[in-house]
């Protein structure tokens, strides 16, 4: 099947075999399999998220299997996966992430259609170098998530496709060298030779036009697709709480492989400046954490439960629909680039 194109289309488009440059983010540890392929559908690239971290990693390895094949049977475009590289406090991988990875390079092997649709795997948090080299023999596209121009020469000189600027903005496991998108994606568009996305603070065309004005090939989006109407798998709490924030209403904690962003509440104030346990048990206190995430998106308990989101969120107030969103948000960000250039040559812009 040939590429579509759309307005916007660079290497990453390219490499991907999309028409967007727009990615819905990793938005684990719940179900998104239907949220990434609606994504997947609209042109964009969609993720189906690790589900959590249970005792039996076998269980959860097949579980996320189950997420990977659902969204498979929804669409026929390019999807990803997204799996943390979990270190514990001496700075070794976790087992969660070898088991999960080597179930996603095992069912690719197994099922040439599921290989045909999953074709990108996104690491983020620990480094990923012991995995570069597994995940293109797989043949798929490897995009790394990074927060510190240091991380992205890093990730980029270990053979990483793809690199994802991760701005602290961003919701979820945010990046533990602080740096906002403004700052961050510039420089490391500047160091690295590989395409670039900007994750954190992007909601609509006028953040991907930034993004690409600062040398990056795309966006990738979390908290703007989980208030979408193709979030059916959440709690509508959950995505109500995100509609309601306001300015101010998220804060940055002590999370899972390092900050955490999500909103103020009993849970989060909990964590605010120390860890939930004070032992030495990384597994258990990495289960606490994603198990109370994994009750906010599942029982809507957005008081006593961690409740992940970015920035952003005090400046969204709608649900959208993806199919109808994503195309849009590219058209608009082309539009906005023309427009810029345009009255910046003296060229007059017209304004509906």
């Amino acid at each position: 099947m040939d590429a579509p194109t759309g307005p916007i289309a660079n290497r990453w488009t390219r490499l991907v075999g999309v028409a967007h440059p727009i990615v819905q983010e990793g938005l684990g540890p719940f179900r998104t399999p239907r949220l990434a392929a609606a994504v997947s559908n609209a042109g964009g690239l969609g993720t189906v998220s690790m589900p959590g971290m249970p005792e039996d990693l076998e269980a959860g390895a097949r579980l996320f299997r189950d997420h990977i094949e659902e969204c498979a049977t929804l669409t026929d475009r390019p999807f990803a996966v997204n799996i943390p590289v979990g270190v514990d406090a001496n700075g070794e991988v976790l087992p969660f992430t070898d088991v999960y990875i080597r179930m996603v390079l095992d069912a690719r092997a197994a099922d040439a259609e599921l290989a045909r649709r999953l074709t990108v795997l996104t690491t983020s948090a620990g480094f990923p170098g012991a995995y570069v080299d597994r995940i293109h023999d797989a043949g798929m596209v490897h995009q790394h998530k990074v927060g510190s121009t240091r991380q992205a020469v890093k990730a980029a000189q270990a053979g990483v496709d793809v690199v994802l600027a991760a701005g602290f903005e961003m919701g979820g496991h945010a990046p533990a060298a602080m740096v906002h998108t403004y700052v961050l994606v510039p420089s490391v568009t500047e160091a690295v030779d590989v395409p670039v996305l900007l994750t954190g603070g992007a909601r609509d065309g006028r953040g991907l036009a930034a993004a690409l004005a600062m040398g990056a090939e795309g966006v990738a989006m979390g908290t703007r697709f989980i208030t979408s109407r193709d979030n059916s798998d959440w709690h509508p709490a959950y995505i109500q709480a995100l509609l309601d924030a306001r300015e101010g209403d998220d804060v940055a904690f002590d999370g899972v492989y390092g900050p955490c962003r999500g909103l103020r509440n009993a849970a989060s104030d909990e964590l605010v400046g120390r860890g939930r346990h004070g032992g030495s048990d990384a597994v258990a206190e990495t289960r606490w954490k994603i198990e109370s995430m994994q009750r906010a998106q599942t029982e809507g308990d957005v008081e006593h439960s961690l409740v992940m989101t970015g920035q952003v969120a005090s400046a969204i107030r709608e649900l959208v629909d993806v199919a109808e969103f994503v195309p849009a948000m590219a058209q608009e960000a082309a539009d906005v680039l023309r427009g810029v250039v345009g009255s910046q040559l003296g060229t007059p812009v017209a304004v509906g």
